[in-house]
């Protein structure tokens, strides 16, 4: 089933949650501007709410950021509560994606991409590793998607 609308990509984090898009089709993942956390949940969730509404979102996938060795620790507890109070603030599905290996990736892509040390500092705290995550975790759940027969639209 083809794609109905975009897909949002969220890295959630203590301090930024990364953002990313994909295209209504579900072909490709943009990193879009990372969301620094406002110190509530509720206006976070009413931020990513307005992202929702403004960019015609269908689907959202949350990472799911699982120890190494498989452990579900506090960090991943808080991501699938901040997913459930998501989808019940949106009313959309929030599917949730481990993301084991996405920082460093993001990390490692910027690094190669070239720069100061100086600049990728900068990066970092602008929320760019967060959101380029965030876009490696929609790009790897959009391949599966389509990998399943199911397009980004899933069945």
């Amino acid at each position: 089933m083809p794609a109905q609308g975009p897909v949002l990509g969220l890295d959630y984090g203590e301090r930024r949650i990364g953002v990313a898009v994909s295209d209504p089709a579900g072909e490709f993942a943009f990193p879009a501007e990372a969301l620094l956390r406002q110190g509530s949940l509720d206006r976070d969730l009413a931020a990513l709410a307005a992202l929702v509404e403004e960019r015609g979102i269908q689907r959202i996938v949350v990472g799911l950021p699982i120890h190494l060795d498989g452990r579900i620790g506090p960090e991943a507890e808080a991501a699938r509560g901040f997913a459930r109070e998501l989808a019940a603030r949106t009313g959309l599905e929030v599917e949730m994606l481990d993301e084991r290996f996405t920082t460093q990736e993001a990390e490692r892509a910027l690094r190669e991409a070239g720069g100061s040390a100086g600049r990728r500092r900068r990066q970092r705290r602008s929320g760019a590793v967060d959101s380029a995550a965030a876009a490696l975790l929609l790009r790897t759940w959009l391949a599966r998607e389509r990998a399943a027969g199911g397009g980004a639209g899933g069945a």
